[in-house]
């Protein structure tokens, strides 16, 4: 029997980590598999020599994506030229659809009879609902990794979609307290956003919430995880805060959320983390004027992760003119001490948790199967 040949295209940072796991976890089930593809450095590490850097196409944003526009155009057209040279088992597109599903159509349209499989869903369910119905002519399989999807894309006309499982689920053992973690806790974690303009636009309405929330209590200290690359800049947002807050790395936020009692967070993944780790939370976000003017086209009940996993708005947000520091105040006193607003939190966590187990404690291991499971088509 011959190897399996599989290509993988990630696009940015996250889908480099989730490629991967999914790498390692093909090579369990199959040590003589062959990769090749689009990665960065945790691909790289697992055997995957990049067609180019993935910084060349890691871009994100109107005016940085319009800059490098000639080299993504061409990159995007040396992918697939390399898929279709390299006729793979399997294509397996990782993110990041603005670059990988422009491969993807174009691999479709020259070697129509290579499977393709899209891990990471686009958010169908909030933004753009046609592109699911679109992506029928492209991508054989989704791999979701909210439990929610396979239904959106039923409903929307999308392809195949299998809940696989969030990443994090793999981590569970770092995220989940215990009892010596919690003992005296009264730290309160705020997480401006992992993107510069984030950072630029939540970090002076947190300095004002923490102003107003210290006139009434001082018990509580503040601890902000922060990537290396974001430091520097957030450091010069701090400057005006009441208080200096302790930063923190990332290796060590999973241990700084076992411990934290609250905490005041930028909508993203990180209220998924949070929820599984157990921290009641306040959560707010707001755009530029410009991005504002389309939220019309936004369908979605909430932005938080943990709310929309189980189809209820108990996590609180604030989005847009009502992220005020006297609402986010108002939101997080509550859950310092014992409250019906901080039970009613705690007890959504664990549905939260309950609804991502139901695929399993390796997403991997069930992202790999699928993947086999193509590629064994492509073969045949």
């Amino acid at each position: 029997m011959t190897a399996p040949r599989i290509f993988l295209i990630a696009g940015e940072a996250s889908g480099d980590q989730l490629g991967a796991a999914l790498m390692r976890a093909l090579r369990a089930a199959r040590a003589d598999i062959v990769f090749t593809g689009v990665g960065g450095e945790a691909m790289g590490r697992e055997g995957l020599a990049s067609l180019f850097p993935l910084e060349d196409i890691a871009v994100m944003g109107l005016v940085p994506v319009l800059a490098r526009l000639p080299r993504l155009v061409r990159h995007i057209e040396q992918t697939a030229r390399a898929i279709i040279d390299q006729a793979p088992d399997c294509l397996v597109i990782i993110d990041a659809p603005d670059f990988t599903h422009r491969v993807a159509r174009r691999v479709r349209a020259a070697r129509p009879e290579l499977p393709i499989v899209d891990y990471v869903s686009p958010t169908v369910w909030a933004w753009r609902p046609g592109r699911a119905r679109a992506m029928r002519d492209y991508v054989d399989c989704v791999l979701a990794l909210l439990p929610f999807e396979p239904q959106a894309h039923a409903r929307l006309g999308g392809p195949r979609c299998v809940y696989v499982g969030h990443p994090l689920v793999e981590r569970l053992d770092e995220l989940t307290p215990h009892s010596r973690d919690r003992g005296g806790a009264r730290s309160l974690l705020v997480l401006p956003g992992s993107r510069l303009a984030e950072v630029r636009r939540m970090t002076p309405i947190y300095g004002e919430t923490l102003e107003l929330l210290l006139r009434e209590r001082a018990d509580f200290d503040v601890v902000i995880p922060v990537a290396p690359s974001m430091e520097q800049a957030l450091r010069r947002e701090l400057q005006g805060w009441p208080m200096t807050p302790r930063l923190i790395g990332q290796a060590e936020k999973f241990a700084a959320f076992r411990k934290a009692r609250a905490a005041l967070v930028t909508s993203g993944v990180a209220t998924l983390e949070l929820a599984l780790a157990a921290v009641p939370m306040a959560v707010a976000y707001r755009v530029s004027r410009a991005e504002s003017l389309l939220r019309f086209l936004v369908n979605v009940e909430s932005i938080v992760l943990p709310n929309l996993i189980i189809g209820e708005n108990v996590t609180p947000e604030f989005l847009q003119d009502q992220a005020t520091p006297r609402a986010l105040a108002e939101a997080l006193r509550p859950l310092f001490g014992e409250s019906a607003a901080r039970d009613a939190q705690l007890a959504a966590f664990k549905r939260v948790r309950a609804r991502l187990l139901e695929a399993g404690r390796s997403p991997s291991a069930r992202a790999a199967e699928i993947v086999l499971e193509y590629a064994s088509r492509g073969r045949a």
